[in-house]
Formats: C-alpha cells, structure tokens, sequence
C-alpha cells in the first residue's frame, strides 16, 4: 500500500484526519485475474450491509488523504473500499516528480484497471457487508478519469461521481478511449464536479462533454448520460477537495462533497 504524502508541498494546509471510531477500517488484500490486489476498506463495525463505494485513486495512489475519504464514507454509512490501482505498474510514493507519475500512469492500461474494479465488487460483495446492489464508484483526479470510464462499464452501478478528471487527451494502446469518448455509452448517471481555474481541464473542455451528454441523451443511445449532471465550481483551481494541498478550497470542497451524498441517495445508493 502507498503510504506516504505525495509530493510534500510547504505551504500545504494540516490535511483532515478522520478517526476510525465505530468503524473497522484498514488494509485488505483482494483476488483478481491479474493476482492479489491491495487496498483500503473501511465501513461501520455493527450491521450491513452497506451501499458499496468504490473510491478510485489520485495519481498519487492510496495514500492517506484517500484513505481518510474512506472512512468519511464510512461514517455516513457505506461500505468504502479503494484498491491500490497502480500496484502491477510501481509504487507511486517512491516517485518525487509530477513527470514521473504521469509517466507511471501512463502505463497503467484501462482495461487491467476496469478488471481490478470488477474485482473490487466482487471481494466486497464476498465480504457479507457491501449492498453490491446499491454501488457508486466516485474518483479524484487519474481516478475521476476512470470514474467516467467505470460508468460505461459495469451494468450494475447505479451512480458514479467524478471529481475534476481529465475529459480527454492522447490516445494510446493503455489509455484507448477518454470519457469524452464513452458519454454515449454511458450506463449509470455521474456527476461531474469541476474547476473553473483548472488550468489541465479548461472550461472549454467541460463544455465539449457536456454537448456530449446532450447529444446522447436527445439520441437515446445511453441510459446514464440523460441523469448526468456537470457542477463547475468558477473561482477554484484542480485538487479542490485535496484538504493536504494548497489548492483546498473548505467551502468548495464542502459543497461539492454534500452534493455528491445528494447524488448518491437520489440514484439510491444510501
């Protein structure tokens, strides 16, 4: 499991610390087709089952602010589980660059981490204590990317929430299509929760996707691209949910996070 702080910034605020009071959280290790899977899990310690959310990884990995987002959603109730999605590749704590993550993402191939999510269900599933039935997936960056992806894979996820991930780009043998390509094969609803001073994912690049969610919907060609919804939060940079970065924004980030919960109840994952 990565276990550091990524990319240690000097002006960067305390990040949040969620305890793990009345939960029982830690590190698991799951089965999938391509071997064992390490990742993070955290959900109440009395009753169940619980909705499943799948929280997909930063660029930076598992490290501890994903870890801590777990157990926020354990405390609202859900069974919250992050599989470590770079492992096969290398271990993004032992990188110092931006470049170098980029480049390690880079050879992360979507369909491993598609497969690697499908697992995810299934061990949560396995466990007695995930509502498979009731499954979200929500991603934070490299993981709000896939978030959109993951939407126009699995038939069985009821609502997915993407947070400020990439809409498009180079298109290669690992990373074949962008979620500008899937908004017409979308199956669940997502929420897009974007930054209007982003300076990766400029406005005119949610807009493209949101012209895209509009055509599928007037065409009928996806079911979840008709209930999806882009926030753009105007005057924020990216990373404004990353409590442990100088980009945070509390009252964004506050906001983004209770319309997410919103999202999640109304698609009935609560």
């Amino acid at each position: 499991m990565t276990a550091s702080t990524p990319i240690a910034e000097s002006n960067a605020p305390k990040p949040i610390h969620t305890d793990e009071a009345g939960l029982i959280a830690g590190a698991i290790t799951l089965p999938a087709p391509a071997g064992d899977l390490p990742g993070y899990r955290a959900h109440p310690a009395s009753g169940g089952p619980f909705p499943l959310v799948l929280v997909i990884q930063e660029i930076f990995g598992v490290h501890e602010h994903i870890r801590d987002v777990v157990r926020r959603f354990a405390h609202r109730g859900y069974y919250a589980l992050a599989p470590d999605l770079f492992v096969r590749q290398g271990d993004p704590s032992h990188l110092r660059t931006i470049d170098e993550l980029r480049a390690l993402a880079g050879r992360v191939p979507d369909r491993q981490v598609l497969s690697d999510l499908d697992a995810s269900v299934a061990f949560a599933e396995a466990s007695g204590k995930a509502d498979v039935r009731k499954a979200a997936a929500v991603g934070f960056c490299w993981g709000g990317r896939i978030t959109w992806l993951y939407a126009a894979h699995n038939p069985a996820l009821k609502a997915a929430v993407a947070w400020y991930g990439r809409l498009t780009g180079d298109r290669t043998e690992a990373q074949p299509k962008h979620p500008i390509d899937v908004a017409s094969a979308l199956l669940a609803p997502v929420l897009g929760l974007y930054a209007g001073q982003d300076q990766g994912i400029p406005l005119p690049m949610v807009t493209a996707l949101q012209e895209a969610l509009r055509a599928a919907s007037e065409t009928g060609s996806a079911p979840g691209a008709a209930h999806s919804e882009i926030r753009v939060y105007p005057d924020v940079p990216h990373a404004f949910y990353a409590d442990y970065r100088p980009s945070y924004r509390p009252e964004a980030a506050a906001d983004a996070w209770q319309r997410q919960l919103d999202w999640l109840a109304r698609h009935g994952v609560a």
